[in-house]
């Protein structure tokens, strides 16, 4: 629960103008036949990400992964490209050289090195030549952050917590027992036995880091820095000066940990050692701080709410001298998943969910005006480089994956920079996307996506799927997934109807916020008119329905199990609470259970909680009379795997057709690459099953 224009158009034509909306179909029918699209073609497409600007705007880096079907693993290389020159990102370095690129100068990168026995950082120039290892430490380096005049690097490194078993029992060297008095000893895929922090080394004339290290935090404190299980280097900022540093932490651990989401932003100064709490008092979360060009100002991302992870996402900028805060986006119900400043240092930009599709905005901290700079209606702007008249945005979309591209703001055109997957993708035919509206039962209009086959006939009628979207509060966009790949499960014979039901983020506060307490409720109706309004189309076999989802979506599943009427002919959920009872007490991010269920299933004097366990799906086995595929993983500390064992159990003992699919190995995601491609032939085999049988 709670983390596209067609890029083979912009490979023919070199740049998209982006003042006007993409159309709001990308055709595949004029791309001919080709062949068919599957998790093992996916599989075979280059990951580009972590893109860099040059500081003076001539070079680009990304970083690009490939999956190795055979072994099992990924490789990744790190690429260096002219931003002049499309196409020409060049691989430094070999392969699995290391990870997290900057530049460092116009002609210098840093990265982290993972060639030796230990995780360090390294430099080298563009080319990859005068390469030299600069860190010499005993431990892995997870991430670094340069100060602005290069004399002070932030080392990020797992610190190990102290082990009870070990402390009290040091006669038993071999014992494999942990001891917990407190919560928090698991968090979403991994035992919590030790904790990333940040500490401040410095660099000398030669370049190399110096062993010595200063901690940002207090001596003692076992604290995240960053905040796991997402955080980065970009909840660290330095002063200009680079005397200071801003940082986003949660100061609490165990069962305090457990059930908030306070997170502050606290400023360390390095000559006197004081750490001051900027945020003192503003409850939620606050991420993502990051001081202006001239050093003046400090924006960060606010959550008003302690408890609520997913709350609306508020922009706020402090004067530095004055300490003056300003909530910047008062007027505005968007949700930046990103935040820069403009070089100008008079506006903010953000990429931000809106409306089906996510774009880049800015906003000015002076009057509030937000602006929409990129207008994509088929296309997800997904991050951004870069904060003068030249950026580098990353796009995608559910037909196409991830590339860079060049963004020159004043002219609002975009050229393609990295067409890495261009050729091995015009082998295959590609998927029609659809925007669809379609209203609720309350009379609302509820954005929903439509992935139609290759080739597709509209003469012909097809199986169709339901897609239930996880978070809740996540957005239905135009994302390209490996692990809910739709161009995958449509190139296999299905339409694939995606709706923005209530509870995601991009279509208003009230919107996102209605689901939390109700998640049977108006949500529920929301997917039964997206699956109605899919079986009034000529094209759709009303007869051949079938629902799938994960987490927040495989509860979906197991809910509409018991209530879905007659209208579906197999189910397929992966990661999906059951049992809300067991959930309550078997996850352990416990402020999102407080918060969107209402709290502990015994406080049965709150309305809101009588209501939310009431949704339960376990209470509706009695109704399940469909088909229904089970997928859990071993290391899913989120949703647990009993939960689908459960469902797989309740099926069983009903004499349901039903199958599990258990990953020993993975968790909330199914990452490893044979793993994926077993989840797509296992997922089409079942819906080929039951919603193709003659």
């Amino acid at each position: 629960m709670s983390k596209f224009l067609s890029l083979m158009t912009l490979a023919a034509t070199g740049a998209l103008m982006l003042c006007s909306p993409v159309s709001a179909t990308t055709a595949s029918e004029t791309a001919g036949e080709g062949k068919v699209f599957t998790a093992e073609a996916m599989h075979k497409l280059y990951r580009i990400g972590g893109i860099q600007l040059s500081p003076d705007g001539k070079h680009f880096i990304y970083t690009r992964t490939m999956a190795q079907l055979e072994q099992n693993n990924f490789y990744s290389e790190i690429m260096v490209g002219e931003t002049g020159k499309p196409g020409s990102g060049r691989a430094i370095l070999g392969k699995n050289a290391g990870h997290s690129p900057i530049f460092l100068d116009d002609q210098t990168i840093a990265f982290v090195s993972t060639k030796g026995d230990k995780a360090q950082i390294a430099l080298c120039n563009l080319d990859g030549s005068n390469l030299r290892v600069v860190s010499d430490y005993d431990f892995d380096v997870i991430d670094f952050l340069y100060s602005p005049d290069r004399k002070k690097v932030v080392v990020i490194r797992e610190v190990m917590l102290p082990e009870i078993s070990k402390e009290e029992n040091p006669d038993l060297g071999k014992q494999t027992g942990h001891i917990y008095d407190d919560l928090m000893y698991k968090h979403w895929d991994e035992w919590n036995v030790s904790v990333p922090q940040s500490f401040i080394a410095t660099v000398g004339t030669d370049g190399n880091v110096s062993k010595e290290l200063r901690s940002i935090l207090n001596e003692g404190e076992l604290f995240e820095l960053p905040t796991k299980p997402f955080g980065g280097t970009e909840q660290l900022s330095w002063t200009k000066d680079s005397k200071q540093i801003a940082y986003s932490c949660r100061k609490k651990v165990g069962k305090e940990y457990a059930v908030s989401t306070n997170t502050d932003i606290y400023l360390f100064d390095l000559q006197s050692g004081k750490t001051t709490n900027l945020t003192e008092g503003m409850m939620g979360y606050d991420t993502n701080p990051t001081f202006s060009p001239d050093g003046t100002k400090l924006a960060w991302l606010s959550m008003e709410h302690d408890g609520c992870e997913s709350d609306l996402p508020r922009i706020f900028v402090m004067d530095m001298k004055s300490g003056k805060k300003t909530f910047v986006s008062k007027d505005y119900e968007y949700y930046p998943q990103q935040l820069g400043w403009c070089s100008c240092g008079k506006k903010l930009r953000f990429v931000t969910p809106d409306h089906g599709t996510s774009n880049l905005f800015s906003i000015n901290i002076e009057t509030g005006k937000a602006e929409q700079m990129t207008k994509y209606d088929l296309a997800d702007v997904t991050g951004f480089a870069g904060e003068g008249k030249e950026m580098l945005l990353t796009i995608q979309s559910m037909a196409e994956p991830t590339s860079a591209f060049a963004y020159d703001v004043a002219r609002g055109e975009a050229t393609k920079l990295t067409p890495d997957n261009d050729a091995f993708l015009a082998d295959y035919t590609n998927v029609t996307v659809q925007r669809h509206i379609v209203k609720t039962t309350d009379g609302k209009d509820m954005i929903t996506w439509f992935i139609l086959p290759p080739n597709f006939d509209p003469s012909k009628k097809y199986p169709t799927v339901l897609f239930c979207e996880g978070g809740p509060q996540s957005p239905v966009t135009q994302f390209w997934s490996y692990r809910w790949n739709f161009r995958t499960f449509a190139s296999a014979g299905f339409i694939m109807v995606a709706p923005n039901r209530r509870g995601t983020i991009g279509n208003g506060k009230e919107w996102t916020e209605q689901i939390s307490g109700d998640y049977g409720g108006q949500n529920i109706k929301d997917y039964l008119s997206a699956i109605d309004y899919a079986a009034t189309l000529p094209y759709v076999d009303k007869d051949r329905l079938g629902a799938t989802g994960a987490s927040y979506g495989g509860f979906s599943v197991y809910y509409l199990a018991g209530h879905h009427e007659g209208r579906f002919k197999a189910f397929a959920a992966h990661a999906g609470m059951f049992n809300l009872d067991a959930q309550y007490l078997e996850t352990e991010e416990l402020w999102f259970t407080n918060w969107d269920l209402g709290g502990p299933f015994w406080e049965t004097d709150k309305e809101r909680v009588r209501n939310s366990y009431s949704f339960s799906p376990h209470h509706f086995v009695d109704k399940w009379d469909t088909p229904i595929l089970c997928i859990a993983g071993g290391y899913d500390f989120r949703i647990l795997y009993s939960q689908g064992m459960q469902a797989f159990n309740a099926a069983q003992l009903r004499g349901i057709p039903s199958r599990m699919l258990y990953f020993p190995d993975e968790s909330h995601w199914i990452l490893k690459p044979q793993n994926s491609v077993l989840f797509y032939r296992t997922w089409i085999d079942w819906m080929n099953k039951w919603l193709n049988k003659k």
